[in-house]
């Protein structure tokens, strides 16, 4: 996979004068069956979560609240994108290295995930992941 096939999803938004809602759904605006969520919160001014590839799993990534970037790296190219609104997600392909910072205060990281949780479909060291990006081309 490359930094060109990750991408954002428009999240469907309905306005109404007591808040909006966003939803998302399997089939329509995820590529891929949802085995497992979890959400990142609570990130320090400064730090930086993930820093690791999936062989197999894909994810949908939206900020629910505050902002923050993901950075994708394939081994070649890298690509930043910047998350700050509930309604849009951005959608990782499996096989891309990535990392979350920039974190505002109170910002709220919902995740979607193609998996269930597998220490083994982990790339933890970046060394390690490009010599799997060789081994794969």
């Amino acid at each position: 996979m490359t930094v060109a096939e990750a991408k954002i999803i428009q999240l469907p938004k309905i306005e109404d004068e007591r808040g909006n809602l966003s939803f998302l759904e399997e089939g329509n605006q995820l590529p891929f069956v949802v085995k497992r969520v979890y959400w990142i919160y609570d990130v320090p001014g400064g730090e930086y979560r993930g820093a690791h590839a999936y062989q197999k799993n894909q994810e949908l990534i939206v900020a629910l609240s505050g902002s923050f970037d993901v950075v994708l790296d394939d081994g070649a190219n890298q690509q930043v994108f910047s998350l700050n609104r509930s309604y849009y997600g951005l959608y990782v392909p499996s096989g891309l290295w990535r990392y979350m910072d920039n974190f505002s205060t109170n910002a709220l990281a919902f995740i979607a995930s193609s998996t269930v949780f597998n220490q083994n479909d982990y790339i933890r060291d970046y060394d390690a992941f490009l010599a799997y990006k060789r081994r794969k081309v």
